[in-house]
């Protein structure tokens, strides 16, 4: 058995060579890059260092992701793609290095559309990445405007993978910011409002072939679909793009199984089917399973094979690895 994660960051040597050097790295000061990083030391690990912590949880693969810190959609789109180039010819280079270890995903400057599109077909064409990590949203804009159309026409003929991972203000943080709650709860949200905007706003109609990942179990996707399908029911703005209910597309999205409760996780897989159900940790940070294979072994309310689909097996179907 071969376990792999779709749910790790990673942060590129060059941006901590700079901090260290006390020097700026694409417009981020040194204590920026310090502050973005919380003080994690993990972050700061050479590939090495994060092999023998991969082998001591059990975890074989990593497919890495360059960390929701360095989204930055907000910034100037030149200077931001150039950063992103940098984060994915560095997690290319590791996966390159270390191919039994290693596979990534990139990050795209989604401010700019259609320097996305360039950027994730040179990362998956060009250096064999799986696909790319996203956001909830661009500066508000949730993913059933019509601007981001291409990168979801681009995303489907590519294969690739889109991993949806929470970046920034949350749903909650204008009410509250206290308690961490912006990530306990507003993440969830987040994730929630983002299958709905996939969902009732058409695109999952239109590009049949897109493959999506919702990070930390989809959030609140699965708990609140009885709701959203009641109101495709009883409310017309909500049956203006879809025909089905909501609930017709929980199986048409992948989802982590990042849900820090076994019956959480039971009821995902009952929901949306154990085939559409990842390994994923969140490494290195500290909300992630602190022993994520033993936490999914030990759960007595899975199967042998629900187990081994989520652990490897679904993984290495979706992504070749």
């Amino acid at each position: 058995m071969r376990t792999i994660d779709i749910h790790a960051h990673i942060s590129p040597q060059s941006c901590f060579d700079a901090m260290r050097a006390g020097e700026n790295w694409h417009g981020l000061t040194p204590e920026q890059i310090r502050s973005g990083h919380y003080g994690n030391p993990r972050t700061l690990w050479t590939p090495e260092q994060r092999i023998e912590d991969m082998d001591s949880l059990g975890v074989d693969v990593h497919v890495l992701s360059t960390g929701a810190f360095f989204y930055f959609y907000e910034r100037n789109a030149g200077q931001v793609a150039e950063m992103d180039r940098e984060c994915n010819d560095y997690v290319a280079e590791l996966t390159r290095q270390y191919p039994d270890r290693f596979a990534g995903l990139a990050n795209l400057p989604l401010q700019d559309v259609n320097a996305s599109v360039a950027e994730l077909e040179r990362s998956v064409r060009d250096l064999g990445l799986k696909g790319a990590m996203i956001g909830d949203h661009v500066n508000g804009k949730t993913f059933d405007e019509p601007e981001f159309e291409p990168l979801w026409e681009a995303a489907e003929s590519l294969g690739a993978l889109l991993l949806v991972h929470q970046g920034g203000a949350t749903v909650v943080s204008t009410r509250s910011t206290r308690y961490h709650l912006p990530n306990t709860i507003g993440n969830l949200a987040d994730r929630a409002i983002t299958f709905a905007a996939f969902v009732f706003g058409g695109v999952m109609d239109r590009h049949p072939g897109l493959k999506v990942c919702l990070c930390h179990g989809g959030g609140y996707t699965c708990y609140g679909i009885g709701r959203m399908d009641r109101g495709w029911q009883v409310r017309p703005e909500a049956r203006e793009h879809i025909s089905q209910p909501p609930s017709a597309y929980l199986d048409k999205f992948y989802y982590d199984c990042l849900t820090h409760s076994e019956e959480a996780l039971r009821y995902l897989i009952d929901s949306v089917g154990v085939d559409k159900v990842l390994f994923g940790t969140d490494w290195p940070f500290d909300m992630c399973t602190d022993w994520p294979v033993s936490w999914v072994l030990g759960m007595e309310s899975l199967t042998d094979d629900e187990k081994e689909a989520i652990l490897w097996k679904n993984l290495e179907t979706l992504l070749g690895v």
